[in-house]
């Protein structure tokens, strides 16, 4: 749409950018702002300002400067995009959920050390500079809060100019911490890390000089707990990035299922679904990481669930139709490469019901189009943004035999 001498914006690409009814991208731009012939941008009612100093630098987010009707339909438009390519339609697309502000409870940051100072943060988009985070509008308060006396304590083991990872989780317990990269030498970084992850009141502290996981502090044995049931947690498992948005993508899978019957969950991880559906009903779970697997098997032992817990790679070793039609219902979550294999052994299974949560919606498009092409129909999709402000968005998605 074009107004005398200026031309809107009508979307948001799949990179973030602002696309113009003639189709040119105007970074920063959200849709109703208009372009000027002479390269201006004015803003429109769907621009709003960003929350935070670091935006747009920071690349831990694109669209702080849109409002929540436009991220809505932005995370909308990047499910059904990729399934049209594909010549597939969802019966429903529901609502978009958005995570709030500050509720990211998973996070892999950067450190560098230049001289005595040491930087934490997200990089620049597109670079590999780092931004030193003096506020996060994405984070989980408590994440947030160990930034500073992490500055403090990494010149003792962060060599310099050198990289570090810092990846920390949220747990039942609190911060998981795992720094990647640094050096432990002597006694002094000894007792600093040690009064680092005291005074933190860290769940645990892990360390990796390139040769391998230490464990240097865990006051009790580190859980995520799913459906009430605290699992085991290996440092830096995944986990979904929110509470609310996991819970968003469990309840909608939930709703699916059918009341009765046996469940298959495949990878899946440390049992985000198995053990939240599984209550009163056998499920089937299967993972290829071997740590998580075994988390999880102790944990539904400990719970007294009805759950067979598989270590299988389902990429080399995917479940066949005849083992699949015992199955009520099948929950996949895959990588974000997707699961091809599996997904053409369910296409020719005669399984009712198929829920598939992806984080990546062109392999789920693409996996879709297959269960279509074996005689599923897309009954519906919900579009979960966790990742908020960011382009990165993730879906559940309800498969059905007619």
């Amino acid at each position: 749409m074009t107004h005398g001498d200026t031309d809107f914006v009508v979307r948001i690409a799949a990179k973030g950018d602002g696309v113009t009814a003639d189709g040119r991208h105007v970074p920063l731009a959200a849709p109703g702002d208009r372009l000027t012939a002479n390269g201006d941008l004015l803003f429109g009612p769907h621009h709003v300002e960003p929350p935070c100093i670091h935006f747009p630098a920071c690349g831990g987010c694109e669209l702080q400067h849109v409002d929540e009707e436009s991220l809505s339909t932005f995370f909308t438009s990047r499910v059904t995009g990729p399934l049209a390519g594909q010549g597939v339609t969802a019966g429903t697309v529901l609502a978009a959920h958005i995570s709030p502000p500050r509720t990211r409870r998973r996070a892999s940051l950067r450190a560098a050390r230049e001289g005595r100072r040491v930087i934490i943060g997200f990089a620049e988009a597109g670079s590999h500079k780092l931004i030193d985070l003096a506020m996060c509008e994405i984070l989980d308060p408590r994440i947030f809060a160990l930034l500073a006396p992490l500055r403090a304590m990494l010149p003792l083991i962060l060599p310099d100019k050198r990289a570090a990872h810092v990846r920390m989780s949220v747990t039942d317990q609190g911060i998981d911490l795992l720094l990647e990269g640094v050096r432990v030498d002597g006694l002094a970084a000894d007792e600093a890390l040690r009064d680092f992850a005291a005074a933190g009141k860290l769940a645990r502290l892990t360390i990796d000089e390139g040769d391998g996981q230490q464990l240097r502090w865990e006051p009790e044995p580190v859980t995520a707990s799913f459906g009430g049931i605290a699992v085991g947690f290996p440092p830096f498992a995944f986990l979904q990035a929110t509470p609310d948005g996991e819970a968003a993508l469990v309840e909608f899978v939930r709703q699916a299922l059918p009341l009765q019957g046996p469940v298959a969950d495949l990878f899946c991880g440390l049992g985000t679904f198995a053990l939240a559906i599984g209550e009163g009903r056998p499920v089937y779970a299967a993972e290829a990481a071997r740590d998580l697997a075994l988390s999880l098997k102790l944990a539904a032992n400990r719970a007294q669930r009805r759950m067979a817990v598989d270590h299988r790679d389902l990429f080399r070793r995917p479940l066949t139709p005849e083992e699949l039609n015992r199955f009520a219902a099948v929950v996949i979550d895959p990588p974000r490469a997707g699961a091809r294999e599996q997904v053409m052994q369910l296409a020719a299974s005669p399984v009712p019901v198929i829920a598939y949560v992806s984080c990546n919606p062109a392999s789920f498009a693409r996996d879709a189009a297959h269960l279509v092409a074996g005689g599923y129909m897309l009954e519906s999709v919900k579009p979960v943004g966790q990742f908020r402000w960011s382009t990165h968005v993730e879906l559940a998605a309800i498969f059905r035999r007619p």
